[in-house]
């Protein structure tokens, strides 16, 4: 009999499910539902106004999503046949939760306390504790620091720990622990609490089997120096292994089996390694959509400035996976649809019967490289890497009163491909062999100019992975694992992952001009990213000190 496994991807708008086959990986059905609260960056559900650089999420939603998509993936087969259940999220993505797993916005008493919700992974609220950071690690020397691009980014876990600690200590008090979201909802489908191996890797400084030792953390504040007893404990659950099985109640909730496993938790972008078929070292997979992961494979790990970590066995067993990304991505071309077309723009977009960023796309895909005169910085939303600086912000260079809509936008995706190139090459140097250049997630199945604009930017070949839902049908691969089917995601990847279904290769016509402005990019991301001019920190400062005014 045909056996399947259910795969869920909580990304920062919607939750995303398929239900596989495990013989081959083939897509049976799948089901998606958008956060009912999205993102909250402005205030919380109460009306009380965030601060800038907050965006954080309600795990209410997380539980609708499993309510709407589980039942709906288990009337599709006899519940019998599903074997397994794999779930991933954005990392870091935390929240606050009692003894029991409660999270701590539930409780009335915390409801209007922006700290008791989920901070998401591109909460920046944390920049100043990760600075911090960054200059407490390096002045000690500690070891960890080279492995973590020597950066510590206000994305990751403990900056966003210490800093509730600091602006709110009654909801660092009142946890009992600080979860990764993809672990709490490991929780809730098995009642077991764990701690996915692949998030303290790369988000908690978690290297070598142990983490930095208590002085570090006493040197930050003295009330953080147990803070690993205290809110980080938790068994530690391997890749691929069973965290837990399906509890009985979850199981009637849901009209599943009880007792199925339900794998380690695992991050969003590392999830879709196998799901692209990646089962080797070289192999860089970009998962491009709101933002954009860079994780590559290689036999060593190595420091590698700016990047987001590296860690052995991080996503498939007996490699090191290296991870980079950029913040911005989707995310830029969503807030120049939303704030800066125009309403004739728009309108010709619907007598078209199509999407503005697909009209935009069409008459960017006219233009030649170079030929709006414009070039861009991809830092909307801070830069991840190299420079890991959430201060950091984007910048359009060469408008004049003949800039189109079109022009803009096209210099916004070939900015990001510029900042993709960064990536790439900050690897190369860094002694991390990149042979092969993979694409998967929204953008590369819905943007052909963009990952065009790739292939003539990076100078390589783009691959595009057959999987129209990466992440989860990456947890899905892993379910499997869990569930005894493969013995571990390499083989799944070979089994159940997606071919390449395009590939885009240079044009060399496109290249000569693409090198070009690609030094320009450069020398505009050194100048400002860099501290030669600080003029994007400062006038974010002045800005916040405008807002606090009000």
């Amino acid at each position: 009999m045909p056996q399947y496994t259910i795969g869920i991807d909580f990304g920062s708008l919607s939750g995303r499910a398929v239900l596989a086959n495990v013989a081959d990986g083939r897509e049976i059905a799948s089901a998606q539902l958008d956060y009912p609260h999205a993102i909250m960056d402005r205030k919380l559900p109460c009306g009380k106004a965030l601060p800038q650089d907050w965006a954080l999420q309600h795990p209410q939603d997380y539980l609708d999503v499993l309510d709407h998509v589980l039942p709906l993936l288990a009337a599709s087969v006899d519940p019998q046949d599903i074997i397994g259940i794999g779930l991933d999220c954005t990392a870091s993505t935390v929240l606050p939760v009692c003894a029991e797993g409660a999270p701590l916005c539930f409780d009335p008493a915390f409801a209007e306390n922006p700290h008791a919700y989920v901070k998401m992974w591109k909460h920046h609220g944390a920049q100043e504790q990760a600075s911090r950071m960054t200059l407490l690690a390096q002045s000690r020397g500690e070891e960890w620091l080279p492995y973590y691009g020597s950066i510590v980014n206000a994305e990751w876990y403990f900056p966003k720990l210490l800093e509730t600690l600091e602006d709110a200590p009654e909801v660092y008090h009142a946890m009992a622990h600080y979860v990764e979201a993809v672990d709490w909802l490991v929780w809730q489908l098995t009642g077991t609490h764990t701690r996915s191996y692949c998030c303290l890797g790369y988000k908690s400084f978690y290297k070598d089997g142990k983490f930095p030792e208590k002085d570090f953390f006493r040197a930050l504040n003295p009330a953080f120096e147990n803070v690993i007893e205290e809110k980080v404990s938790g068994p530690i659950a391997a890749l691929g292994s069973c965290a837990g099985k399906l509890t009985e109640d979850a199981a009637k909730r849901y009209g599943l089996k009880a007792g199925i496993p339900v794998a380690a938790g695992n991050i969003d972008a590392h999830v879709c390694l196998p799901a692209a078929g990646v089962d080797s070292a070289g192999k860089l997979l970009a998962i491009v959509g709101t933002s954009t992961c860079h994780i590559v494979l290689g036999t060593k790990a190595l420091p590698v400035p700016g990047m987001s970590g590296v860690v052995k066995d991080g996503v498939l067993p007996g490699l090191a996976a290296y991870e980079a990304g950029q913040s911005c991505v989707g995310d830029s071309f969503h807030w120049f649809e939303r704030n800066c077309v125009s309403s004739a723009t728009r309108h010709e977009a619907a007598e078209k019967n199509i999407s503005v960023q697909a009209l935009l796309t069409e008459k960017a895909a006219r233009l030649k490289p170079g030929q709006s005169g414009l070039v861009a910085l991809d830092w909307w939303n801070g830069n991840r890497s190299v420079l890991a600086d959430t201060d950091l912000t984007g910048m359009i260079l060469g408008m004049t009163l003949q800039t189109a809509p079109e022009d803009i936008y096209r210099a916004l995706i070939e900015s990001t491909a510029y900042g993709a190139r960064v990536i790439l090459e900050n690897y190369r140097e860094s002694g991390v062999p990149v042979q092969a250049f993979y694409a998967s997630g929204g953008v590369s199945q819905k943007n052909a100019l963009a990952m065009q604009i790739y292939a003539d930017v990076l100078q390589m070949p783009v691959h595009i992975a057959d999987a129209a839902q990466g992440p989860a049908l990456g947890s899905a691969i892993y379910a499997a694992v869990a569930a005894g089917v493969y013995s571990d995601a390499a083989e799944g990847a070979r089994r159940m992952g997606a071919k390449v279904a395009q590939t885009y290769d240079p044009i060399p016509e496109n290249v000569c001009v693409y090198e070009k402005l690609y030094q320009e990019y450069k020398q505009l991301h050194d100048y400002f990213g860099r501290g030669v001019n600080p003029v994007m920190k400062t006038l974010k400062a002045l800005k916040k000190g405008g807002n606090n005014h009000e």
